[in-house]
């Protein structure tokens, strides 16, 4: 097993990424045959209700973690929520999934989608300085989000 530090995390709602601010966070590779990864969130309590929805309908959602260092891009994982405990006044969320494919190319895609909606010039610039912080999903995503075969977890 390899364990990583979570720096960030969102969870996909619908359309919308949803940011939970971590208190802490750990990533654990089990190396097994699964192909398994365990994240767990340290997280204000309330946030509770949202993880227990996800937790109740064993919803598999898409989750971007920033592992290790700020600087780093985002790793897209397939989770549902296993467990969620109660600790003082914050929760530990215990998510188990699998990491998706590596997300490859996302600036050069990116620039080519603000081209495409006809950004040039400084506009281009500053849009595309902040879409490389904040990585929106895609719309080449959104579009091949049913080509996917991901399989589903044991």
């Amino acid at each position: 097993m390899k364990t990583f530090k979570m720096i960030s995390i969102g969870i996909l709602d619908g359309e919308k990424l949803v940011d939970f601010p971590l208190i802490d966070g750990i990533i654990i590779n089990q190396e097994n045959s699964h192909r398994l990864w365990v994240l767990e969130l340290f997280i204000a309590s309330e946030h509770e209700a949202f993880f227990t929805r996800l937790k109740d309908t064993d919803e598999l959602v898409e989750a971007r973690v920033v592992i290790s260092y700020p600087g780093n891009e985002p790793a897209g994982f397939r989770v549902t929520v296993d467990a969620i405990q109660q600790i003082g006044d914050n929760i530990s969320v215990l998510l188990k999934g699998r990491l998706k494919r590596a997300r490859s190319k996302y600036a050069e895609h990116l620039l080519e989608e603000l081209i495409t909606e006809g950004l040039g010039g400084d506009a281009l610039l500053k849009r595309f300085e902040s879409d490389m912080r904040e990585r929106p999903r895609l719309k080449k995503d959104i579009e091949h989000q049913d080509d996917r075969t991901d399989v589903e977890l044991p």
